[in-house]
């Protein structure tokens, strides 16, 4: 999908469908007031007038995210029309702003970021085991600015069109299946990414290596599977010196069975997209080589099985972490948290970051709490949680912050390790779930780590917004403007 910047009038420009906004339900304006009061055209609705080639669109305002929504209702609207190109209405900074000012700019970029981000995220599909597929027809989208230079607006709108490809790059990462989609897969794929862009580079490890190391609750989830597992890291390096070095982990469970503690069927279904956090991290390095960030980012994989066998660790087992953290094993099903804890601890010894930020459909509990569509930010530093959901929020991805206290952290301790890995009953499991990750942080690193807790918004059983049903691609787009807007 191409974006095509023009400071021609939109209805001087020639293409095969043409966009209208109608903010707060003003048809006065629109050129086709009775045939719009004629059809009931209302507050948060979408008509189609396709002999007149035009779609309105109901909006509240023009913000970001409003944008975001009104162009996956055109998408949604639009999906079997036959046409190649589309215009979007005149973008301009809002009345309340001064034409030419930095503010007024920075909100022009921003609309145009966020139209080009929803255009290519509500186009997508995954149907590659499907007889015949659907994909949009949209070729070309044209769009008209006011109060920005083309240079900057062609910036803001191929800004926006890498983010939402990244995205849409982990989308496919975890709707792929998981006999295809495997530990050696994603390594495969990470191999990829730093043979695509001079700026990445790739290291995987297998067994013996986490042997070398002790990352001895990694090995545990892997023991019944069939497949290595995978130590991964990824590094994109910037052009010039590095402002920071950021690093995210990511929890890469090709698949979850839960283990001796086995899920019920209906839990399992879906548990291919128990990959989410690492494809994630892998989404970040893609959009970061593209972009070209001022960070040196590192991404660091788990990625392994949780299968059921005669070699499956079992409940009441007691395992000696990579940072010698003994941990007793009361739930095979909460493993994710075994394969992050040692590849947190790898991270501090290896990599040292300033920043430390992991991904994971980690707690069911998180989902209960906050619902399918909001993620969970977890730490020790309230203010670099406020922060984060403060500037990652700015992509239209929802995070809300949850705090630790003094009296949930005795629930982890065990009476014959240092930790256990689950609380019984699962009450403020998500928080515990954190406590727990937080055992295997270090003193240097307690303020600048957060676990962000994806289990709701990663995958979806519904489409919803411009996300569609399965991978939504969560957490790609909020690190990514978290950096951008740091």
């Amino acid at each position: 999908m191409n974006f095509i910047v023009t400071d021609r009038d939109a209805a001087s420009v020639r293409t095969d469908y043409e966009i209208r906004f109608v903010i707060d339900d003003d048809i006065e304006a629109s050129g086709d007031k009775e045939i719009l009061t004629l059809m009931g055209f209302e507050k948060g609705s979408v008509c189609d007038l396709p002999n007149s080639r035009r779609l309105y669109v109901s909006i509240k305002d023009t913000a970001p995210e409003t944008l975001r929504i009104a162009i996956s209702k055109v998408i949604k609207a639009l999906g079997n029309h036959n046409i190649k190109s589309i215009k979007v209405p005149r973008i301009s900074s809002p009345a309340s702003s001064v034409g030419g000012t930095t503010t007024a700019i920075q909100e022009i970029e921003a609309a145009l970021s966020a139209i080009a981000e929803s255009f290519v995220l509500s186009s997508y599909s995954f149907d590659e085991y499907k007889k015949e597929s659907k994909p949009c027809n949209i070729e070309e989208v044209y769009v008209s600015v006011t109060g920005c230079d083309r240079v900057s607006a062609e910036a803001a709108l191929k800004r926006g069109k890498v983010i939402a490809e990244a995205t849409n790059f982990v989308r496919d990462i975890v709707n792929e299946v998981p006999q295809v989609y495997t530990p050696e897969r994603m390594a495969a794929d990470a191999q990829k990414l730093a043979e695509t862009y001079y700026s990445v580079k790739c290291e995987t490890k297998g067994k013996d290596y986490l042997k070398e190391q002790n990352m001895n609750a990694f090995l545990a989830v892997n023991q019944a599977g069939p497949h290595e597992p995978q130590l991964i890291h990824l590094t994109y390096q910037p052009r010039g010196d590095s402002e920071k070095v950021i690093c995210f982990v990511g929890k890469g469970l090709t698949y979850d069975s839960g283990g001796l503690s086995l899920k019920p069927s209906n839990s399992m279904y879906t548990m291919k997209s128990d990959k989410s956090g690492a494809a994630a991290a892998m989404g970040i390095i893609k959009a970061a080589a593209e972009l070209e960030l001022p960070y040196e980012i590192h991404a660091v994989l788990g990625a392994t099985e949780n299968m059921v066998g005669s070699g499956a660790y079992k409940p009441d087992d007691v395992i000696r972490s990579r940072s010698g953290v003994s941990i007793e094993v009361n739930n095979t099903d909460a493993e994710g948290r075994l394969v992050l804890c040692d590849c947190l601890s790898w991270a501090q010894d290896e990599i040292k970051p300033d920043y430390l930020i992991d991904l994971a459909t980690l707690t069911g509990a998180c989902v209960v709490g906050l619902g399918d569509y909001t993620a969970g930010v977890i730490g020790n530093n309230y203010d670099f949680q406020v922060e984060f959901k403060k500037k990652a929020g700015l992509s239209g991805e929802n995070y809300t912050v949850l705090e630790f206290n003094d009296h949930l952290r005795p629930l982890i301790d065990s009476k014959i390790a240092d930790v256990r890995n689950s609380v019984p009953g699962g009450m403020g499991g998500a928080l515990t779930a954190g406590l727990f990750l937080d055992k295997f942080i270090k003193d240097d690193y307690k303020d600048k780590w957060l676990h962000l807790d994806i289990a709701g918004p990663a995958f979806g059983s519904d489409a919803w917004g411009y996300n569609p049903a399965g991978g939504t691609g969560a957490g790609v787009r909020g690190c990514i403007y978290w950096m951008l807007n740091r």
